[in-house]
């Protein structure tokens, strides 16, 4: 029987049961996004760094998730290489983790990255000690040239940000798992639980989501639901599809039916 303790998600230096990554807003409240993330069975959830006023009194996103959770901070809003890494410095010393989920936004409409800024604070970041997970396009050359910078992760998108409409180029996603060694994580995109099914079968190693439970009519529910998406995926990926055919194939054999 498959057990996600014996298929494990190793990144970097850390590993992980669960393959579900989950972003922590927006959610409708605090109660709401606890409640769907631990439905989600998720261990890393990622924080948008710069709509955190960490300076402020009270109680944060980050005081109720730490310790119980590995937090993954990311550059969200960021538009240059210079403005990601700053982030990312100020989210190491705040937070005391090297871990880094980077997001270089090149476009306020589509919310794409920006390639060249992209490659440029991956690039400072990684030299600097930073376990680099980048928002990137479903571009398998831009996930190599990542990759060869020695980012641990690459997490190209299925389609825009917030969009819901699922992987839209699986030819490219399954370019990137197999050219790579180290993990693929679809980011971006995946609107309901067969989108983060079918991610997985096309081999990816996990599915970073936020929206698409957070803007849900029911978030946990929806939590649940792309938990076991995400499960699925992965036990079909480990047991092999069957070939795509153009004609009908009998089930059964043909040898021993009577009349025959």
């Amino acid at each position: 029987m498959y057990s996600p303790l014996e298929d494990p998600l190793t990144i970097a230096d850390k590993t992980f049961t669960s393959r579900f990554l989950i972003g922590s807003s927006p959610f409708p409240n605090n109660q709401v996004m606890l409640d769907s993330i631990e439905a989600s069975g998720a261990q890393i959830v990622t924080v948008a760094i710069r709509r955190i006023d960490l300076s402020a009194g009270g109680e944060t996103v980050l005081d109720l998730l730490e310790g119980d959770y590995h937090i993954l901070p990311n550059t969200a809003g960021c538009y240059t290489a210079k403005d990601a890494v700053l982030t990312a410095q100020l989210a190491r010393e705040a937070i005391e983790t090297n871990w880094i989920k980077l997001e270089v936004i090149g476009d306020r409409e589509t919310l794409y990255p920006d390639v060249e800024h992209l490659l440029t604070a991956a690039d400072e970041l990684v030299r600097d000690g930073f376990t680099v997970m980048p928002y990137c396009t479903d571009d398998p050359i831009t996930c190599r040239k990542l990759v060869d910078l020695g980012c641990a992760a690459v997490m190209p998108l299925g389609a825009p940000i917030g969009s819901g409409m699922g992987v839209l180029n699986p030819y490219n996603i399954e370019i990137i798992r197999a050219e790579n060694e180290v993990p693929v994580i679809i980011d971006a995109g995946i609107g309901t639980a067969s989108d983060a099914a079918l991610a997985m079968e096309l081999g990816c190693d996990g599915v970073l989501l936020a929206s698409a439970v957070s803007r849900a009519h029911d978030p946990v529910r929806m939590a649940t639901a792309m938990r076991h998406g995400i499960e699925g995926g992965r036990h079909a990926f480990l047991a092999g599809r069957i070939p795509r055919k153009r004609h009908a194939e009998a089930s059964s054999q043909k040898t021993g039916v009577i009349g025959t």
